[in-house]
Protein backbone atom coordinates (compact mmCIF):
# COMPACT_ATOMS: atom_id res chain seq x y z
CA UNK A 1 0.00 0.00 0.00
CA UNK A 2 1.05 3.63 -0.38
CA UNK A 3 2.30 5.35 2.20
CA UNK A 4 0.56 8.32 1.47
CA UNK A 5 -2.74 7.24 -0.56
CA UNK A 6 -3.17 8.64 -3.95
CA UNK A 7 -6.19 11.00 -4.76
CA UNK A 8 -8.66 8.80 -6.44
CA UNK A 9 -11.89 9.76 -8.60
CA UNK A 10 -14.76 7.40 -9.87
CA UNK A 11 -15.81 7.60 -13.66
CA UNK A 12 -19.28 6.52 -14.51
CA UNK A 13 -19.41 5.93 -18.42
CA UNK A 14 -22.34 6.23 -19.67
CA UNK A 15 -24.52 4.09 -17.34
CA UNK A 16 -27.65 4.38 -19.05
CA UNK A 17 -30.84 2.67 -19.53
CA UNK A 18 -30.53 2.82 -23.21
CA UNK A 19 -27.56 0.60 -22.67
CA UNK A 20 -29.65 -1.80 -20.47
CA UNK A 21 -32.46 -4.30 -21.11
CA UNK A 22 -35.12 -1.54 -19.83
CA UNK A 23 -34.72 -0.25 -23.51
CA UNK A 24 -34.74 -3.55 -25.25
CA UNK A 25 -35.22 -1.84 -28.89
CA UNK A 26 -32.39 0.70 -28.37
CA UNK A 27 -28.73 -0.96 -27.49
CA UNK A 28 -29.59 -3.34 -24.05
CA UNK A 29 -26.40 -5.01 -22.84
CA UNK A 30 -27.52 -8.10 -20.68
CA UNK A 31 -27.03 -6.74 -17.26
CA UNK A 32 -26.55 -3.30 -17.77
CA UNK A 33 -29.35 -2.63 -15.72
CA UNK A 34 -27.67 -4.23 -12.46
CA UNK A 35 -24.43 -2.47 -12.43
CA UNK A 36 -25.25 0.65 -10.32
CA UNK A 37 -25.05 -0.37 -6.84
CA UNK A 38 -21.33 -1.06 -7.86
CA UNK A 39 -20.79 2.34 -9.69
CA UNK A 40 -21.96 3.06 -6.02
CA UNK A 41 -18.83 1.41 -3.89
CA UNK A 42 -16.82 2.80 -6.82
CA UNK A 43 -17.45 6.51 -5.28
CA UNK A 44 -17.73 5.74 -2.16
CA UNK A 45 -13.49 4.65 -2.10
CA UNK A 46 -13.12 8.51 -3.90
CA UNK A 47 -12.89 11.54 -3.34
CA UNK A 48 -14.35 13.28 -7.04
CA UNK A 49 -16.97 11.46 -8.75
CA UNK A 50 -17.23 11.81 -12.58
CA UNK A 51 -19.89 10.82 -15.37
CA UNK A 52 -20.62 10.95 -18.88
CA UNK A 53 -23.63 10.41 -20.86
CA UNK A 54 -24.56 9.39 -24.94
CA UNK A 55 -26.48 12.49 -26.23
CA UNK A 56 -27.52 11.41 -29.72
CA UNK A 57 -29.95 12.90 -32.08
CA UNK A 58 -32.15 10.49 -33.93
CA UNK A 59 -31.14 11.78 -37.45
CA UNK A 60 -27.05 11.19 -37.05
CA UNK A 61 -25.14 10.05 -39.87
CA UNK A 62 -24.64 6.98 -38.43
CA UNK A 63 -27.89 5.45 -37.34
CA UNK A 64 -29.55 2.84 -39.16
CA UNK A 65 -32.83 1.26 -38.50
CA UNK A 66 -32.29 -2.39 -37.07
CA UNK A 67 -29.87 -4.24 -34.44
CA UNK A 68 -28.82 -6.12 -38.29
CA UNK A 69 -27.19 -3.30 -39.62
CA UNK A 70 -25.43 -2.67 -37.01
CA UNK A 71 -21.13 -2.32 -36.65
CA UNK A 72 -20.96 -1.62 -39.95
CA UNK A 73 -18.12 0.22 -41.49
CA UNK A 74 -19.83 3.96 -42.24
CA UNK A 75 -16.94 5.72 -44.49
CA UNK A 76 -17.43 8.71 -42.05
CA UNK A 77 -14.62 10.81 -40.62
CA UNK A 78 -15.83 11.16 -37.10
CA UNK A 79 -18.27 7.99 -36.61
CA UNK A 80 -16.15 4.35 -37.60
CA UNK A 81 -19.74 2.29 -37.39
CA UNK A 82 -23.14 2.05 -37.79
CA UNK A 83 -25.73 1.57 -34.60
CA UNK A 84 -29.82 1.81 -33.87
CA UNK A 85 -30.36 5.28 -32.24
CA UNK A 86 -29.74 5.44 -28.63
CA UNK A 87 -29.61 7.90 -25.68
CA UNK A 88 -32.09 10.51 -27.35
CA UNK A 89 -32.25 13.54 -25.22
CA UNK A 90 -35.64 13.44 -23.48
CA UNK A 91 -36.26 10.38 -23.88
CA UNK A 92 -36.19 7.07 -21.06
CA UNK A 93 -32.96 5.43 -22.79
CA UNK A 94 -30.84 8.75 -22.00
CA UNK A 95 -31.56 8.73 -18.34
CA UNK A 96 -29.21 7.36 -15.77
CA UNK A 97 -30.10 4.28 -14.16
CA UNK A 98 -32.19 4.70 -10.85
CA UNK A 99 -29.64 4.14 -8.28
CA UNK A 100 -27.29 7.01 -9.51
CA UNK A 101 -27.18 10.13 -8.80
CA UNK A 102 -28.33 13.08 -11.62
CA UNK A 103 -25.89 14.67 -13.68
CA UNK A 104 -26.01 17.84 -11.50
CA UNK A 105 -25.02 15.50 -8.19
CA UNK A 106 -21.37 14.93 -10.07
CA UNK A 107 -18.73 16.74 -9.67
CA UNK A 108 -18.48 16.80 -13.06
CA UNK A 109 -20.22 15.67 -16.22
CA UNK A 110 -19.86 15.09 -19.73
CA UNK A 111 -22.12 14.79 -22.41
CA UNK A 112 -20.47 13.20 -25.94
CA UNK A 113 -21.94 12.58 -29.47
CA UNK A 114 -23.90 15.93 -29.39
CA UNK A 115 -22.67 16.92 -33.10
CA UNK A 116 -25.07 14.64 -35.32
CA UNK A 117 -21.33 13.84 -37.01
CA UNK A 118 -19.17 13.11 -34.19
CA UNK A 119 -20.02 9.37 -32.42
CA UNK A 120 -17.34 9.27 -29.79
CA UNK A 121 -16.68 6.50 -27.55
CA UNK A 122 -14.93 7.56 -25.15
CA UNK A 123 -15.56 10.20 -22.48
CA UNK A 124 -12.40 12.63 -22.34
CA UNK A 125 -12.35 13.61 -26.64
CA UNK A 126 -15.39 14.60 -28.47
CA UNK A 127 -14.06 13.01 -31.27
CA UNK A 128 -12.46 9.89 -32.42
CA UNK A 129 -8.88 11.11 -33.20
CA UNK A 130 -8.35 12.61 -29.70
CA UNK A 131 -8.45 16.59 -30.80
CA UNK A 132 -11.17 18.08 -28.51
CA UNK A 133 -11.11 17.44 -25.04
CA UNK A 134 -14.44 17.22 -23.24
CA UNK A 135 -12.45 18.78 -20.31
CA UNK A 136 -12.48 15.82 -18.13
CA UNK A 137 -9.06 15.16 -18.18
CA UNK A 138 -8.11 18.67 -17.36
CA UNK A 139 -10.57 18.94 -14.41
CA UNK A 140 -9.22 16.04 -12.57
CA UNK A 141 -5.71 16.80 -12.59
CA UNK A 142 -6.76 20.64 -11.75
CA UNK A 143 -8.32 18.07 -8.18
CA UNK A 144 -5.11 16.53 -8.09
CA UNK A 145 -6.44 13.03 -9.12
CA UNK A 146 -3.88 10.43 -9.44
CA UNK A 147 -6.02 7.80 -10.13
CA UNK A 148 -9.24 7.01 -11.48
CA UNK A 149 -11.81 3.88 -11.07
CA UNK A 150 -13.66 3.29 -13.99
CA UNK A 151 -16.91 1.88 -14.32
CA UNK A 152 -20.21 1.52 -17.04
CA UNK A 153 -21.25 0.46 -20.30
CA UNK A 154 -20.34 -0.87 -22.56
CA UNK A 155 -17.11 -2.50 -21.56
CA UNK A 156 -15.66 -3.39 -24.78
CA UNK A 157 -16.67 0.48 -26.39
CA UNK A 158 -16.88 3.33 -23.99
CA UNK A 159 -15.66 1.92 -20.89
CA UNK A 160 -12.34 0.32 -22.68
CA UNK A 161 -11.48 4.02 -24.88
CA UNK A 162 -12.24 6.23 -21.65
CA UNK A 163 -10.01 4.16 -19.49
CA UNK A 164 -7.23 4.12 -22.37
CA UNK A 165 -7.73 7.76 -22.87
CA UNK A 166 -7.34 8.33 -18.86
CA UNK A 167 -4.19 6.04 -18.76
CA UNK A 168 -2.45 7.70 -21.95
CA UNK A 169 -2.48 10.94 -20.16
CA UNK A 170 -1.06 9.51 -16.68
CA UNK A 171 -3.30 8.43 -14.72
CA UNK A 172 -3.43 5.24 -12.50
CA UNK A 173 -6.42 3.64 -13.74
CA UNK A 174 -8.23 0.80 -12.42
CA UNK A 175 -11.35 -1.37 -14.45
CA UNK A 176 -13.86 -2.51 -11.60
CA UNK A 177 -15.47 -5.67 -13.67
CA UNK A 178 -18.72 -5.76 -11.30
CA UNK A 179 -19.18 -2.34 -12.48
CA UNK A 180 -19.21 -2.98 -16.20
CA UNK A 181 -21.16 -5.27 -18.48
CA UNK A 182 -20.13 -5.93 -22.77
CA UNK A 183 -21.95 -6.27 -25.78
CA UNK A 184 -20.00 -9.29 -26.25
CA UNK A 185 -17.98 -11.86 -24.35
CA UNK A 186 -15.66 -11.62 -26.92
CA UNK A 187 -15.57 -7.58 -27.13
CA UNK A 188 -14.94 -8.12 -23.19
CA UNK A 189 -12.04 -10.34 -23.46
CA UNK A 190 -10.08 -8.28 -25.90
CA UNK A 191 -10.63 -5.21 -24.32
CA UNK A 192 -9.44 -6.79 -20.97
CA UNK A 193 -6.04 -7.69 -22.79
CA UNK A 194 -6.18 -4.29 -24.25
CA UNK A 195 -6.38 -2.62 -21.49
CA UNK A 196 -4.20 -5.06 -19.05
CA UNK A 197 -1.07 -4.34 -22.15
CA UNK A 198 -1.80 -0.51 -21.51
CA UNK A 199 -1.01 -1.00 -17.36
CA UNK A 200 -4.83 -0.67 -16.21
CA UNK A 201 -5.62 -3.31 -13.64
CA UNK A 202 -8.67 -4.90 -13.39
CA UNK A 203 -10.46 -5.31 -10.19
CA UNK A 204 -13.05 -8.22 -9.92
CA UNK A 205 -14.51 -7.60 -6.62
CA UNK A 206 -15.55 -5.43 -3.99
CA UNK A 207 -13.23 -6.69 -1.85
CA UNK A 208 -9.88 -6.93 -4.53
CA UNK A 209 -11.01 -3.08 -5.57
CA UNK A 210 -11.06 -2.02 -1.77
CA UNK A 211 -7.22 -3.30 -1.96
CA UNK A 212 -6.04 -1.86 -4.42
CA UNK A 213 -7.45 1.30 -3.40
CA UNK A 214 -5.50 1.16 0.08
CA UNK A 215 -8.43 1.19 1.71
Amino acid sequence: MNSSPMKTASFDVDAQKSFTPLCPDELPVAGGDLIGAELNVMASLASVRVGSKDAHTPQAPWVVKTHADMLQPTQLEHADLTWVSHCVPGTEGFTLLDELPTPYEYDYFVWKGVEPDLHPYGACYHDLHNKLSTGVIEYLKSQGVERVIVGGLALDFCVKTTALQLAGAGFAVIIHLPACRAISEDGAAQAIVEMQRAGIVISTSRALLASLVGV
